[in-house]
């Protein structure tokens, strides 16, 4: 059975480290939906959080970089395009070769958190063990055995799944709001009005089947 690890990384064992110090309010995602290739890996990168232009100068002028240019941009939000320098393409070859396969990655101030996949618990050890070897520390926050689509557990679409993870991941649910539904609708290639829905009918799958279980509420 696979497993999924939560895990942190300094971002100076993983990349950008110069960058995020720089802008410590900047928070970065990878896009899920991008695919990849043998040459590019995290292909696109969500930043929120700061100075757009200054955090792209940022960008140009890092050596882990060999190209960066804005692919989307919404009133608070800015999807980077990169091409990554071979140094860290040759790292992400290495945690692949090393059973690891990169679910999630974000970033800010001095850390990366990642979401890695392994086919079993014994290519955890070895995954950590190799990276400590090469003085890249990972420390796993948890583990967790993968059994299927994370939205079967709380009897939620993958529609809703997705609207709920993209609107905590913007902010959308941080007090004050850092995205509005309008901008949600925009990311996930719907309406706004589509988006909260979605967000609305998410939430009352959570309540029901993480908070209410025993007691059969209808929150819908």
């Amino acid at each position: 059975m696979s497993v999924i690890g939560e895990f942190t990384v300094p971002a100076a064992s993983f990349v950008l480290a110069d960058a995020l110090a720089s802008h410590p309010e900047m928070r970065l995602e990878a896009d899920r939906h991008a695919t990849h290739s043998p040459r590019e890996v995290l292909p696109f990168l969500w930043a929120t959080g700061g100075d757009f232009e200054a955090f792209r100068d940022e960008l140009d002028a890092s050596p882990s970089i060999e190209s960066v240019s804005v692919a989307e941009r919404t009133e608070d939000a800015v999807l980077y395009r990169i091409t990554w320098a071979k140094p860290f393409r040759e790292l992400i070859h290495d945690m692949v070769d090393h059973h690891a396969a990169i679910v999630e990655a974000a970033a800010s101030g001095t850390q990366w958190t990642l979401r890695l996949r392994f086919a079993d618990e014994e290519m955890v050890s070895s995954f950590r063990e190799h990276f400590d070897e090469t003085g890249r520390h990972f420390e796993v926050r948890s583990l967790w055995h993968s059994t299927g689509p994370r939205q079967r557990e709380f009897d939620l679409t993958e529609d809703q799944y997705e609207a709920l993870a993209t609107a905590a991941r913007a902010g959308y649910f941080d007090v004050p709001r850092k995205v509005s539904a309008a901008d949600l609708g925009d990311r996930l290639g719907i309406s706004g009005n589509a988006a909260s829905q979605r967000i609305r009918r998410g939430s009352g799958a959570l309540v029901r089947n993480a908070l209410l279980i025993d007691e059969g509420v209808d929150c819908s």
